[in-house]
């Protein structure tokens, strides 16, 4: 009997899993609030992204990419770049000598490279590539000047292309994945550990120019009044169709109020149902996302590449000896899970609606993303949308489950006590230490996850 239950157990945990998890949002939504529930939701499906695009990084080909930040900072870069209206006042004034700065650059870089292949003189090449610098910093410092100082307090950058958000998606996708080619480049041929180092040191590089310069995408200023997709939540409040349909639904709750009492209500439940309503169609949107890229990858993963990617990962060396090019599926894999990551990163500012690039920390962009992907299971799409769900579900509630953790301290300990005042104030460290807990809970139990790769014979 009991082995029994166990095998139907195995043979069904993905759904058990996942409708334990759906009944607990529905718990918070009904004790707390539908708009919390569906914050989390949509929070833990742009997760989900990118453990996913982490997972076919690691789970696929065993690449330790620990600069998922750097990928999704571009990704929401992309937005800005995309879909923020242009600053004509920034673009007149500077504009200009920045696209000179830009292509003074470039071409000196090039230039270097050319000359240094055809085997031209190392002192030559120097000097070329110096005077270039200097020209180059010439007219960049100048420009990002001058574009810095046009009502820096709300602008002070040169804005974006004024296109449709959603083709920052797209964008941020290609970005994401170019950068990961000229990382891939470089880093590929490292070992392991060697990897995740260099991944994480570019990552920084990345968000330090993001946050230095301000002509760019306005630094440490923010950018605020990203485009929507979707209505705002003020439109639909004066909506007539919305407000007629939030009235036929409390039809008979009105019927027993007063005018006035009526209008009162009738504006608090269009409030909260134009939040809910408005965050249900980001999560339609998300969630096409998502489901797009767990069917490609399912497929490729299923396909003769994806086998082939998987026996490089388990041996490489029997791999090479078979004449399989090691460095080139590497390449590859990198180049997809970074795009995926990007187009997550465009989907998280989006979802925002500002891009703010000291909040892309280690924490909240690497480690949380890899515990996500851990905890459901390496190798497994389903267990990465899985472990997406329950870690940033713990990372909200850990706050209010701190706060009751802490009363019931407080229970035993005399009111105004240091004891309790200490615990009091460090009620944010409990957040790590259940995420700490968590990762050694799983690691000691269930190495491969909730939802473990299956083994399939290759």
């Amino acid at each position: 009997m009991v082995n029994n239950m166990n095998s139907l157990f195995q043979a069904n945990k993905a759904i058990i899993y996942f409708t334990i998890m759906t009944l607990v949002i529905i718990f918070v939504g009904l004790n707390q609030s539908w708009a919390l529930a569906l914050g989390i939701i949509n929070m833990s499906l742009i997760s989900a992204i990118m453990a996913l695009g982490v997972n076919i990084q690691w789970g696929y080909a065993g690449l330790m990419n620990v600069g998922i930040m750097g990928f999704a900072a571009l990704g929401g870069v992309s937005v800005v770049l995309i879909a923020q209206q242009p600053v004509t006042e920034a673009v007149d004034a500077g504009g200009l000598k920045m696209l000179i700065a830009l292509i003074m650059g470039a071409a000196t870089i090039v230039t270097g490279v050319l000359l240094n292949r055809r085997g031209v003189n190392k002192w030559l090449i120097t000097s070329i590539v110096v005077i270039g610098y200097l020209f180059t910093r010439f007219y960049f410092s100048e420009a990002s000047d001058l574009i810095e100082k046009v009502d820096p307090a709300i602008t002070g950058y040169l804005g974006g292309f004024g296109l449709p958000v959603a083709f920052s998606w797209i964008i941020g996708g290609f970005a994401a994945a170019l950068a990961a080619w000229w990382i891939g480049k470089i880093t590929l041929g490292l070992r392991t550990d060697y990897l995740a180092i260099a991944t994480l040191g570019i990552s920084e590089i990345i968000l330090y120019v993001l946050k230095n310069e301000d002509w760019f995408v306005r630094g440490l200023k923010n950018v605020y009044g990203i485009p929507r997709p979707v209505p705002y939540e003020v439109d639909m409040q004066k909506s007539e169709w919305f407000q007629s349909l939030i009235t036929w639904i409390h039809k008979s709750e009105f019927e027993l109020l007063s005018q006035s009492e009526r209008i009162e209500k009738l504006s608090e439940y269009v409030r909260e149902a134009a939040v809910v309503f408005v965050k249900l169609c980001y999560s339609g949107l998300i969630i096409a996302v998502l489901v797009a890229f767990v069917v490609l990858s399912s497929l490729a993963l299923n396909s003769p590449w994806g086998r082939k990617v998987r026996a490089i990962r388990d041996n490489e060396v029997a791999a090479s000896a078979m004449g399989k090019d090691i460095k080139r599926q590497h390449l590859q894999i990198f180049i997809l899970g970074s795009a995926i990551v990007g187009v997550a990163g465009a989907l998280l500012v989006t979802y925002d609606g500002i891009f703010v690039p000291a909040a892309y920390q280690p924490l909240r962009f690497t480690f949380l993303i890899w515990v996500m992907v851990i905890l459901g299971g390496s190798g497994n799409n389903m267990g990465s949308i899985l472990g997406a769900f329950i870690i940033w579900f713990i990372w909200i509630q850990s706050g209010p489950m701190g706060l009751w953790f802490v009363e019931m301290l407080g229970n035993n300990m005399q009111e105004g006590s240091a004891s309790l005042e200490f615990i009091e104030d460090r009620v944010h460290y409990l957040r790590l230490v259940f995420m700490g807990s968590i990762l050694l809970l799983i690691m000691r139990f269930s190495p491969g996850g909730l939802l473990p790769e299956k083994n399939k014979e290759l």
